[in-house]
């Protein structure tokens, strides 16, 4: 007979494993919002909420890239710039030679792919170490990003059509509250699914009870959300891009075979490699969907500024995507990690990027707690890392 699994033993079984999962981030981010918002009554306002959605967008599915490499125990420097380059190739082809914007997107999102296959090769046909290939691509990308723009250095892209119309699209209330139903609903549906897959293979199941109450959770979570968003201007077409490709990849990386394939690469290539897995097609795969997520990112960027520059993937677009990834949740060391993890760490940075700027404080202070929270986000991973070899 199975044996349900209720809330008390998956918390149990994920704190034997090591895995703390996202409790951390949720109750950072409860801390974040009631410190901010006494200290500034506007931070928890649907307007400026609003304003945080569309912010986090861009940087956040860069990230979303970054979780795939940290996965494997890899990392990519140049998400950054690959994001400000293919934005620039789209941007050129689209205002100066001409091209319908459908397909100047496309053709950034195969020089993207074409880039993190160039990368993947590298790694594991040069065996060269992937800090180094891709801080390469950081300056290397970033050169031919600025020798496109040519001196002029801005491209700006038309305001009443096209791609900058992405990022002033906002859903309709009943096409909001529709989504939040099929989300949830979607959920449940997938729930049921793996527990009724699970009894029959004769392994434990979590119980319907816990099962209602993550949907419930989620459901009131993105009920709350649209009808915060819907009380301003409406829930952004770019924050929906942004979700959809998180639910997207974290399918891929729980559902398929390829995703697992994934995990195992990060937990132990080696023994990977000897399950029959090919490693070198898997780290090749995960830097071409990180760099084509960097160059969607990019795309997203550029919509809401309405044009391309020097400056576009540059900044601290790529130290922010590293630390939303790793604090969301993503270990540095591989093999641990779900593509949440982009949209809870961005929440995380925005905030208080935002709360900051709502009072004023000095850039170098912002800066400075952003950095705190990053090392206490390791500090917890190598904590819980230790805690799982011990347990072993």
């Amino acid at each position: 007979m199975n044996r349900l699994r209720g809330p008390a033993d998956a918390v149990t079984d994920r704190i034997r494993r090591g895995e703390v999962g996202s409790a951390p981030v949720v109750i950072g981010l409860v801390v974040i919002a009631i410190v901010f918002d006494r200290l500034n009554a506007h931070f928890l306002s649907p307007e400026n909420l609003t304003n945080l959605a569309l912010q986090m967008a861009a940087t956040g599915t860069i990230a979303l890239g970054i979780v795939l490499v940290l996965l494997l125990g890899e990392i990519d420097l140049s998400a950054g710039s690959v994001s400000g380059l293919t934005a620039v190739v789209m941007t050129l082809l689209y205002v100066r030679h001409g091209w319908n914007w459908v397909f100047a997107v496309l053709a950034a999102l195969v020089v993207a792919a074409a880039i993190g296959a160039l990368h993947g090769v590298m790694l594991t046909r040069l065996n060269m170490p992937s800090f180094v290939v891709t801080l390469a691509g950081l300056i290397g990308w970033q050169g031919l990003m600025l020798y496109l723009l040519g001196k002029q250095g801005t491209v700006n892209l038309p305001f009443d059509r096209g791609i900058a119309v992405i990022s002033d699209t906002w859903l309709a209330p009943g096409v909001a509250w529709a989504l939040v139903v099929l989300l949830a609903g979607g959920q449940l549906t997938a729930s049921l699914r793996t527990r009724r897959l699970r009894s029959r293979a004769g392994v434990a199941v979590a119980s319907p009870a816990w099962l209602a109450a993550r949907s419930g959770a989620l459901a009131l979570a993105l009920a709350v959300t649209a009808l915060v968003l819907n009380s301003d201007r409406g829930v952004p077409l770019t924050l929906v891009i942004f979700g959809g490709l998180v639910v997207a990849v974290d399918l891929v990386l729980q559902r398929t075979v390829f995703g697992r394939r994934i995990y195992a690469v990060g937990g132990n290539a080696e023994a990977a490699r000897r399950a029959g897995i090919n490693v070198t097609r898997v780290r090749i795969a995960a830097f071409v969907g990180c760099s084509v997520l960097a160059a969607v990112g990019g795309i997203l960027a550029a919509s809401r500024l309405v044009a391309v520059n020097q400056s576009s993937g540059g900044s601290d677009i790529l130290l922010n995507a590293i630390a939303a990834a790793v604090i969301g949740g993503t270990s540095l060391f591989g093999g641990r990690g779900r593509a949440y993890a982009a949209l809870l760490g961005i929440l995380v940075i925005q905030s208080i990027t935002n709360g900051m700027l709502l009072l004023n404080v000095d850039s170098s202070v912002r800066f400075m707690v952003t950095a705190v929270v990053l090392a206490v986000s390791v500090a917890i991973d190598s904590v819980a890392r230790r805690g799982a070899e011990g347990a072993r």
